[in-house]
């Protein structure tokens, strides 16, 4: 009897963790370069004493994360810049350098590049970027950032400097709580020159909101199942006690 309430308890307890993954995912919808969360199941051995070879436990893993771009949305605000393809925008973080593809950037009090977290957008060389006083901003599409202050003639543009755009290896980099993406290694990624933006877009999550609803809904009914499996062997616990109750 213990294994069957073992199983569908470990079955129940699976179910809710992946449930509070996909409901992340839902959460995040609108949360612009969200990249959607996955979550897995994995089998563990029962340690500790007195061993119990056949018991088998399992945990919920997130192992990672779906890479594929997110649709691009047109927003004409000259400070929104979208990867066009691969790879990731840096910013300055207290842990250190972090990675996004959150490109809705604004112009904080200190006239600093700052992503929607307040974090320093970071250049090619490392270091945040400052915009002139009233400056209208350009990005190209290598991330070269120009500005012209108002008032100013066209012909005295200035060269501001140029995003830090990387794009290493998606098994290299791991999700932190700050839904920010870090190298495993903890080193710095270097800059890639095949990076592309697109000026005046913002990347949406790749998060299919269909397919997160169909997720919880098959989540609560096999949810349901393991409550039921636990309810029958309560019934079947009480019935066999009776049985032998009335034998003695």
């Amino acid at each position: 009897m213990d294994r069957i309430i073992y199983t569908a308890m470990n079955g129940a307890q699976r179910l809710l963790e992946q449930q509070s993954s996909l409901s992340n995912n839902l959460a995040n919808i609108n949360t612009s370069g969200f990249r959607e969360q996955l979550a897995l199941q994995r089998a563990v051995p029962v340690q500790g004493a007195p061993a119990l070879p056949t018991r088998v436990s399992t945990v919920t893993v997130t192992p990672g994360s779906r890479m594929q771009a997110g649709p691009l949305s047109e927003t004409g605000n000259p400070l929104d810049v979208a990867i066009a393809d691969q790879g990731w925008f840096a910013v300055q973080t207290p842990e250190g350098e972090a990675y996004t593809r959150a490109g809705d950037f604004s112009i904080d009090q200190d006239n600093m590049l700052v992503n929607q977290r307040g974090q320093f957008v970071l250049s090619a060389d490392g270091a945040p970027i400052e915009i002139p006083d009233r400056g209208v901003l350009t990005f190209s599409s290598d991330g070269q950032i120009t500005a012209l202050g108002a008032g100013d003639n066209p012909r005295d543009i200035q060269v501001l400097g140029q995003l830090k755009l990387v794009n290493p290896d998606p098994q290299t980099l791991q999700r932190s709580d700050d839904g920010l993406f870090r190298s495993t290694t903890g080193q710095a990624q270097p800059t890639d020159e095949s990076v592309k933006v697109v000026s005046g877009f913002v990347e949406k999550s790749n998060v299919s909101a269909a397919e997160a609803m169909v997720g919880m809904i098959n989540n609560a009914r096999r949810f349901e199942m393991q409550m039921k499996v636990l309810q029958d062997a309560n019934t079947n616990a009480e019935r066999a006690n009776s049985i032998l109750s009335m034998n003695g």
